[in-house]
């Protein structure tokens, strides 16, 4: 590895665990995720003076974080855009880079401990997998030249018809093997959806072999968020990146600190949603 790529990742990993909390749902453009990012200049200075970990940006909104001077959070950049998301299925699927010819010029420029792509596994859209991979191919060659971390987010998505079409599954059988391919093709980072069974988890943190953090999805109940974030982390998680479930509930800066006490402290579902409550 090369020492660039272990000093962004360093400023990623506090003492080996990180909270990134994304906040580049904009990409989707799907309504249902921009509630709570209305005014995300505002939700950008909230979170800042939260300090989590990280936080996960488009190239659009990353001047947000990166005009801040002082101790600040780490930028992760997202570097593709899709279709994946809407609420009704497309009749073509597709995933593509920002920027294919210099895929992270801009996360370079603007300082980004790393950069994020997806990996969609969806029925019957054998397309879609592969724009994923040839967009992997890219980020992986040009991260290897200028030592950028490389997350790439696996998601195994419902078939049509099933739930909604967004949807992800939490199939340990079917995400253990998407994120072996993930880590086959060259992350440095695995972004996963948690397994159905809390207990399971630890299947994909062998299969990725590298630094694996939970993606949140949809809102959840607070209290149960917390209480699976312990328990993921309990089966060897190295942190979360939560996007609604921080953004979307009533204090996201109350959320980021009892998140970081559940990561960086090993407190437990209840002791993190009483740090919640008391402030």
């Amino acid at each position: 590895m090369l020492v660039t790529n272990k000093v962004r990742m360093h400023r990623l990993f506090q003492h080996g665990k990180c909270l990134d909390v994304a906040i580049d749902h904009g990409i989707a453009n799907e309504p249902d995720f921009l509630i709570g990012l209305e005014n995300i200049a505002a939700v950008m200075d909230n979170l800042i003076t939260a300090q989590p970990d990280a936080i996960q940006v488009n190239y659009g909104q990353a001047d947000l974080l990166q005009r801040v001077a002082g101790r600040k959070p780490a930028l992760v950049m997202r570097t593709d855009v899709g279709n994946a998301y809407n609420a009704a299925r497309h009749r073509e699927m597709w995933a593509v880079l920002h920027n294919p010819d210099e895929p992270i010029l801009a996360a370079l420029q603007l300082d980004a401990a790393a950069v994020v792509v997806n990996l969609y596994l969806i029925p019957d859209e054998p397309g879609i997998f592969r724009m994923c991979v040839e967009n992997i191919g890219r980020l992986r060659q040009a991260c290897d030249r200028y030592g950028m971390p490389l997350m790439i987010e696996p998601l195994v998505m419902a078939p049509a018809g099933q739930g909604a079409a967004y949807g992800s599954l939490g199939d340990v059988e079917k995400i253990v093997p998407l994120v072996r391919l993930a880590r086959e093709l060259g992350a440095d980072i695995i972004k996963a959806d948690p397994t159905e069974h809390v207990e399971d988890f630890h299947r994909v943190v062998e299969a990725a072999r590298c630094p694996t953090l939970v993606r949140g999805g949809g809102k959840g109940e607070l209290a149960g968020v917390l209480a699976k974030s312990a328990a993921l982390m309990a089966q060897g998680a190295s942190g979360m990146v939560y996007g609604r479930n921080v953004y979307q509930h009533d204090n996201p800066s109350r959320v980021v600190k009892a998140l970081m006490a559940i990561i960086h402290q090993g407190a437990s579902g209840p002791d993190a949603l009483e740090i919640y409550q008391q402030g």
